[in-house]
């Protein structure tokens, strides 16, 4: 496939006065690089990247237009002219590469998170209905606040035009303070902001006058909404589409997505998960297409240029938003357009370092690219050549060995990996066997595939020990090894099927009709084998060592195999350590009271207890050369750090 196959994605796009090269748009998305409310280095070169990868269109993350607005320590504020000359770089950099920009003008309404100095702050809505999600009671926004606050919206639009940025995307989606005033079950006014449809509407079509009035012709101006907010007491698609084509005359372009941020559920279409279908969100952007006279934007789960190019052949948007695919992989235009579409990084929809990051404060990545969001440290994907090639050995096949082997290659390293199985890929090749997960298979097909780019030389079925070692006479070895199942100690009294996690991945055994999970590490793995098994007819409880199951999974992952646990009946009890077990009772405690509790009636004892490093091979040969441990064999973590593991002692070799 090559350029013209993808003739929708790669033709140009006029957006009110602006001309932007191609369909791939790159959403407005919170990274948390910016530090102090205003655009900085990092974010710059965050949005550098994407822009020298081929991008046509970014959309800069949400700039708050009022001081009520603030609804995390580091949101960008729009609120006075010394965000200016921050935007004037961004503007500047991305305009050098050939991408256009637009800015996202935000106001969370009853959504406030969290603040500089740990102090609740104080959420303004269109009346006092609590927001679910976050647990927060906001104040009804007086009528001289709505006034400031559309004032505020005009303001920062001006700003936005007197930095060199394209356009502005109000934001109306995911349950912010215009949908709350679009929204009957949170409007509850009587005032000329409420009451009925066209009062409901009010503030939004203010904003927009507002914006256009502060702005000149040559300047875009468009809507990001949910098309429905995925919970029954948010927005449903009629009372969307309605708004949108009373608005239409006065927007260049309406942006869609779904969900809000207002309930756990909802809260899951933001970044929707792997469990989500590929472009889920298509049929509503065609809805919205076919009665709007403006293009329309989609985005939701679109990860590759053919689905991009499918939707738009099909006439269901104009222009597509490809978020995570673009942090995953920069260079993803670029790479369609010259038709390499094997070399593409394909997104997994893992959340985990990408929304996972911003929902603990820290900066945005990816698991498959630790470069994104570290490009001031990493550069733009050009990995520095090295002056003297070494020879390196990399031991074992999981994600960090092959990032490793992948990122040394190309500094000009020559680099042999050995992997001692007949597959390579470690603990993806179980991990993508968990229900709901089979997509987590793509890091490893990935990395490979980088692998094979590279130039490095991939061998199975070799076990590496002194004795290879000694043979080749590596300059460096890279030892990957992985790790185990960690197995507890615990009172075993009888005959109950204890297993663990493996075993079952694999094949290697077969759980019985009642199953109990011992889970202490509240990851995916207890939760994707308890979703699995109830899936086959069995009947599972999940007992977890922590407040809740996927505790330490990214909160729309979690929530959608909660979800789903919920649905088959799964039993799920929180503050569980295990104790032991007999023939068919399991014996616990409950971490909070201290006190003994029993399962009866248990066939299989499956256990999810964390992985042991298996790293014995350093001993071995660490008197023969260098050796560097990594990935698992150094700590049992995730693929995460095992990845960045692999980048950052290949870069340093």
């Amino acid at each position: 496939m090559n350029q013209k196959l993808l003739a929708n994605l790669f033709a140009p796009i006029s957006i009110g006065p602006v001309t932007i090269r191609n369909r791939i748009m790159s959403t407005g998305h919170d990274t948390t690089l910016p530090t102090d409310g205003t655009v900085n280095d990092a974010y710059v070169a965050y949005q550098e990247s994407r822009a020298r990868g081929g991008v046509g269109l970014i959309v800069l993350q949400v700039a708050a237009v009022h001081e009520s607005a603030r609804y995390s320590s580091h949101v960008l504020m729009a609120t006075d002219d010394s965000c200016i000359a921050g935007y004037r770089k961004m503007a500047d950099v991305c305009h050098s590469h050939g991408a256009s920009v637009f800015a996202q003008l935000f106001h969370p309404g009853r959504e406030i998170m969290e603040s500089d100095d740990g102090l609740a702050g104080v959420a303004y809505s269109a009346s006092a209905v609590p927001q679910e999600r976050f647990h927060v009671m906001p104040r009804q926004a007086s009528v001289q606040l709505i006034a400031e606050i559309v004032a505020g919206y005009g303001a920062a639009a001006k700003r936005m035009q007197s930095a060199g940025i394209d356009g502005v995307e109000i934001v109306a989606s995911h349950g912010y303070l215009p949908s709350q005033f679009l929204n009957p079950a949170v409007n509850k006014r009587l005032d000329q902001y409420g009451g009925s449809d066209a009062n409901r509407l009010r503030f939004l079509r203010e904003v927009i006058t507002a914006v256009r009035e502060a702005t000149s012709d040559s300047f875009a101006v468009g809507l990001r909404i949910s098309s429905r907010e995925m919970d029954t007491q948010g927005l449903q698609l009629d009372t969307t589409l309605a708004a949108c084509q009373q608005l239409a005359a006065q927007l260049d372009f309406v942006n869609v997505i779904a969900g809000t941020s207002a309930s756990l559920g909802g809260a899951v279409h933001i970044v929707p998960p792997m469990s989500i279908e590929n472009a889920y969100l298509a049929p509503d952007a065609k809805l919205f297409k076919e009665n709007l006279q403006i293009p329309v934007f989609v985005a939701g789960r679109i990860n590759q240029p053919q689905e991009a190019e499918m939707i738009l052949a099909n006439a269901e948007a104009d222009m597509v938003g490809m978020t995570r695919a673009l942090i995953c992989d920069p260079q993803m235009p670029a790479k369609a357009a010259a038709g390499l579409l094997e070399d593409i990084r394909a997104c997994i929809g893992c959340n985990q370092a990408c929304i996972g990051h911003f929902h603990r404060g820290l900066p945005i990545s990816c698991i498959q690219h630790p470069e994104t969001g570290r490009e001031l440290n990493f550069g733009f994907g050009e990995i520095p050549r090295t002056a003297k090639a070494k020879q390196v050995m990399v031991v074992g096949s999981g994600p960090a060995g092959l990032k490793a082997a992948s990122v040394a290659a190309k500094a000009g390293h020559k680099v042999t990996l050995y992997e001692k199985s007949k597959q390579l890929g470690g603990q993806v090749l179980l991990a993508q066997k968990l229900a709901g997960r089979m997509e987590f298979g793509g890091l490893a097909t990935n990395l490979i595939r980088e692998c094979s780019l590279a130039g490095v030389e991939l061998l199975t079925n070799t076990v590496v020990d002194r004795a290879l070692v000694e043979q080749q006479q590596p300059d460096t070895v890279i030892v990957a090894t992985g790790a185990k199942p960690y197995i507890p100690e615990f009172e075993n009294f009888g005959a109950m099927q204890v297993l663990n996690s493996w075993q079952l991945l694999s094949g290697d055994a077969t759980a019985g009709t009642s199953v109990l999970i011992a889970d202490s590490m509240c990851d995916w793995i207890g939760m994707g084998l308890a979703r699995a098994l109830a899936e086959n007819g069995h009947q599972v409880q999940l007992a977890v060592n922590g407040i809740c199951a996927g505790e330490q999974l990214q909160s729309y992952v979690r929530t959608e195999m909660v979800a789903a646990l919920h649905r088959l009946g799964v039993v799920v009890i929180p503050y569980m350590r295990l104790y032991g077990c007999d023939d068919d009772t399991v014996y616990m405690q409950h971490t909070a009271s201290g006190e003994a509790v029993q399962y009866q009636a248990i066939d299989s004892l499956i256990l999810c207890q964390g992985h042991l490093p298996q790293s014995a091979l350093v001993d071995e040969i660490n008197d023969l050369t260098q050796v560097h441990l990594i990935g698992d064999a150094l700590a049992a973590r995730t693929a995460e750090e095992a990845v960045f593991d692999g980048l950052k002692v290949a870069w340093n070799l």
